[in-house]
């Protein structure tokens, strides 16, 4: 294993904290010109997931950075004019289409994976490229079907043969419709410049985890490791020649690297106030929230009802640079219900009506109900801050 240099850079947990705000777009000013596009290149993935309250998640991430952009904006900025492809990374991820080349490595490895929880039924795999190639793009539905029952796990052989498809990277997702894939050959969607699995796996990895590094500012090995779902041995094969620098943390106890473009300017600017999505790459390694901002927070949405403690797809509250609060959100009609809020005392309160107050002019609610207030003295001072902002 390549021996690192010392760390000649100390930073602060604040210093730290700071750079990651930065780095995640969420500390001074949006870049609106570059929009949602900007954002996922900035970010390198923005997760996917199925849950929808608000919004679903790859919404609620440059809406979190970006403020009140339109929500068919956001899906045309990321599927017109081949900009993004979908792949495994950090989970189901976009990524901007200019990585698709940094993927190879992943690809190749699906390609040599031995075993498969689904089978593959014979002529299967043929059958589905061929009628991509004749009729797509295709859902799973249009190519002859999802699932053979109502089992989600349940696949058909039609099914299993597009997912194989797309790991291979021979079928890209264009888009999603009603949120299911939509298929088509990845000739036919990815630019030819970049429709290639030239790039070694060093190579890859290496961009990988400086890219991640980017999009983290400053993070652990774990950190780094975690943004795209990579080993930590092959963080260690390749870190040395990435780019980042070492650098000591206070508080946080293990090696740490930085962007050295985080590290020549201090983090400056104004702070966001927004609800987070808990897939939201800021916070979706809970170890490191944790360790940057002293909070805990776990994703309740799968615990049954009777054993949840914030709720069922619990929002945190980014202010001033801080994580201040949850609240857990739905819409009944033009209203935005927070069903249950959790306040970090009453210095949260503005900031929580404000995020809750621009939510709800997003998805198009013009009001405001608080069903439940963890701390019940806060739930007076919090209606009262909702009614000033509504007017």
């Amino acid at each position: 294993m390549t021996t690192l240099p010392r760390p000649t850079t100390l930073l602060t947990a604040d210093d730290a904290r700071r750079i990651a705000l930065r780095a995640q777009g969420l500390l001074g000013a949006p870049d609106r010109r570059a929009g949602v596009r900007g954002v996922l290149r900035h970010l390198g993935a923005v997760q996917l997931d199925t849950i929808s309250v608000l919004a679903r998640s790859h919404e609620l991430v440059p809406y979190a950075r970006l403020g009140a952009v339109g929500r068919t904006t956001v899906e045309a900025a990321y599927w017109t004019d081949a900009h993004a492809f979908e792949y495994w990374s950090h989970a189901a991820c976009l990524l901007p289409i200019e990585e698709w080349p940094h993927f190879a490595f992943r690809r190749r490895a699906y390609r040599n994976r031995p075993h498969w929880h689904h089978e593959l039924p014979d002529g299967a795999y043929d059958q589905v490229i061929k009628q991509l190639r004749a009729e797509g793009p295709l859902t799973a539905t249009e190519l002859g079907g999802a699932k053979k029952t109502n089992d989600w796990w349940d696949w058909s052989g039609t099914k299993v043969a597009v997912e194989r498809a797309l790991m291979y990277g021979e079928v890209v997702c264009v888009e999603r419709r009603g949120w299911k894939r939509v298929y088509d050959l990845a000739e036919r969607a990815v630019p030819a410049a970049l429709l290639h699995d030239e790039l070694d796996d060093t190579e890859c990895l290496r961009r990988l985890v400086r890219l991640a590094g980017e999009s983290l500012g400053v993070g652990t090995r774990g950190d780094i490791a975690d943004y795209h779902r990579l080993k930590g041995e092959q963080v260690d094969a390749v870190i040395a020649d990435s780019g980042l620098v070492p650098v000591e943390v206070e508080g946080w106890g293990r090696p740490a690297w930085a962007d050295p473009a985080a590290l020549a300017t201090p983090p400056r600017g104004r702070h966001r106030t927004t609800l987070l999505s808990p897939f939201d790459s800021l916070i979706w390694e809970r170890a490191r929230t944790e360790r940057i901002f002293g909070f805990t927070h776990r994703l309740e949405a799968y615990v049954p009802k009777p054993k949840r403690v914030h709720g069922y797809f619990a929002m945190p509250v980014l202010a001033g640079g801080r994580l201040v609060g949850r609240v857990d959100p739905a819409r009944e009609g033009r209203t935005l219900v927070a069903r249950q809020v959790t306040l970090d005392g009453p210095k949260a309160v503005p900031a929580v009506a404000r995020a809750l107050t621009e939510a709800a002019a997003w998805v198009n609610c013009t009001d405001v109900r608080v069903e439940r207030v963890d701390a019940p003295e806060l739930r007076a001072p919090l209606t009262r801050e909702l009614a000033g902002l509504l007017g």
